[in-house]
């Protein structure tokens, strides 16, 4: 329990850290380099994509020699220490090369999801899941409105520095666990995985001989998501200011937001409902499809749309990302966690990427407007190749049936 504070917690540190800017690079690279292209500010997030894409996988080969928490607390100093320089980068090239390095360390602190689902019994992996996905959203609605006042307030400067507070928070937090009694007790626990994980790689034939293909579909389905959803973040907050003159941009931070309050509420009907087997709520297709329509009402000049808009989109996230991740625990197996987690990651990133080239394109020749029409399109086309390729709703319910038959002996096995 200790361990899943900690982690939890370290997360939203890391989440806060990266969405002090992430809704407000246009307005950052005006203030601090007097650039104004959508263009230069959609290939900067597009870079930040494949920075992580890049590192994750050398992160989780390297968690194979070194311990994670070892691991992550050098890699959050030297993250934190990189942002401190980058404030003080006179050109934006210099810049662009410091920040490219603080996020590879950054990008070390995705771990932590693996790293807990392994000390989880897979009939908590829904809650923990949710418990996450909660932590990240709740994060990015501080870590925005955060970001737009200290950009309001302070400066561009003071907001790296912010950025840095949250990597040496993590930092001190892998401390306190690697010299506390009770990271003792987890170590030894981890080892113990380890072991097993490394027993269970070694034998021939460990995986079903449709697990690479389903985890290949998954990460096909969950690039198509993410690129969809992401194509409308690098813009919204200059859209957002466009069509509500009367905010300014702590307002604008709330509102880009939304979906994270509404994270908040999904969890709290997800346990209440679905426990009670009112399972339409959990419908991957019923979801993506209120996803479109929000995004399509966001498309609107109306304020009050583009809010309606942003909690039908909010709901839509959670519910899929959730269901898309534990999925992804569903077919996958903890002695390949880390693997299968960094090449689903991967490609997430790779959506990322990909929308954030595209929405710089997009704004530049057609306006924020179209970027929403075309992800809620893509939400469709998402819809459509889960239920023809994929059938994630069956991977998720098959998974499940099977966890629940393990033999307790295997329990053991997996808990340490």
């Amino acid at each position: 329990m200790i361990l899943r504070i900690a982690i939890l917690v370290m997360s939203a540190c890391g989440v806060i850290s990266d969405s002090i800017l992430i809704a407000f690079y246009p307005q950052f690279f005006e203030l601090r380099y007097g650039l104004t292209s959508a263009v230069h500010v959609g290939a900067y997030i597009a870079a930040i994509s494949i920075a992580v894409m890049c590192a994750l996988p050398f992160w989780a080969k390297l968690t194979r020699r070194i311990e994670t928490l070892h691991l992550l607390w050098i890699t959050q100093l030297l993250a934190g220490s990189l942002a401190i320089a980058s404030a003080h980068a006179p050109t934006v090239e210099g810049y662009w090369v410091l920040t490219m390095l603080m996020f590879i360390m950054k990008a070390s602190y995705l771990l932590l999801f693996p790293y807990l689902m392994r000390e989880e019994k897979p009939e908590n992996h829904g809650l923990v899941i949710g418990m996450v996905a909660v932590v990240v959203h709740v994060g990015a609605i501080f870590g925005a409105s955060v970001g737009g006042s200290a950009l309001q307030y302070l400066g561009p400067e003071e907001s790296m520095y912010l950025m840095s507070a949250g990597d040496f928070v993590q930092m001190g937090i892998c401390l306190l666990l690697i010299f506390s009694g009770n990271y003792a007790k987890n170590k030894q626990q981890t080892t113990i995985h380890n072991d097993n994980a490394t027993a269970e790689k070694n034998k021939p034939l460990t995986r079903p001989a449709g697990a690479w293909m389903a985890l290949a579909k998954l990460s096909g389905l969950m690039l198509l998501f993410d690129m969809s959803a992401y194509l409308v973040r690098p813009f919204f907050s200059v859209y957002w200011e466009s069509i509500y003159t009367a905010g300014n941009q702590t307002i604008t931070g709330m509102v880009f937001a939304i979906p994270g309050m509404v994270a908040i509420v999904g969890l709290i009907i997800n346990k209440s409902f679905l426990k009670n087997k009112i399972r339409h709520l959990d419908h991957t297709a019923v979801n993506l499809l209120i996803g479109a329509t929000g995004l399509l009402l966001q498309a609107s000049s109306s304020p009050l749309l583009v809010l309606v808009g942003r909690c039908l989109y909010g709901w839509s996230l959670f519910q899929v990302v959730v269901k898309l991740e534990v999925t992804l625990f569903r077919i996958s197996q903890p002695a390949f966690y880390d693997r299968d987690f960094a090449v689903t990651n991967f490609f997430q990133n790779l959506g990322v990427l990909l929308a954030s080239f595209a929405a710089g394109y997009i704004v530049s020749w057609i306006g924020v407007p179209m970027s929403f029409a075309l992800a809620a399109a893509g939400f469709i086309v998402t819809a459509i190749i889960d239920r023809r390729l994929f059938g994630v709703d069956q991977h998720h319910q098959r998974g499940l049936a099977a966890s629940n038959t393990q033999h307790p002996k295997q329990f053991a096995l997996e808990e340490g």
